[in-house]
């Protein structure tokens, strides 16, 4: 695999928002078949998009929890809660999003991610 300057750029950023341990344990976990999707999202999720200084981290940190709670992805929605965090979203920010997506989402959607917010919370705060 050839790294260019946006794939650095992006696995760079991907550690600061996502914390780097998390990142090297998902990229060592990672085999042959998953290899080219996690280069993908260094490369394009992260020095593409998240690259841009268009919006500020937080900002997409926030769309990225209604978008996950939407599309009711737990897993995704776990580790972006914590890369919220390290973003500089508050609890009180992260359940307005969270409020909102109760609304144009659904309940049921609100609800699961509410309650895997008090989770992350509380796993954090330990």
């Amino acid at each position: 695999m050839k790294r260019d300057d946006v794939y650095e750029k992006g696995l760079n950023i991907r550690k600061e928002v996502m914390g780097a341990a998390n990142v090297e344990a998902r990229l060592k976990a990672s085999t042959e078949f998953m290899q080219p999707l996690q280069t993908m999202i260094s490369k394009w999720a992260y020095g593409e998009i998240w690259g841009r200084d268009e919006l500020p981290r937080k900002v997409r940190s926030m769309l990225v929890l209604a978008m996950m709670a939407a599309l009711n992805r737990p897993k995704e929605l776990r580790v972006h809660l914590i890369g919220a965090v390290n973003n500089g979203c508050t609890k009180e920010e992260i359940r307005e999003v969270l409020l909102q997506v109760a609304i144009y989402c659904g309940i049921p959607a609100s609800l699961d991610a509410h309650m895997l917010a008090q989770e992350v919370f509380a796993e954090l705060d330990a």
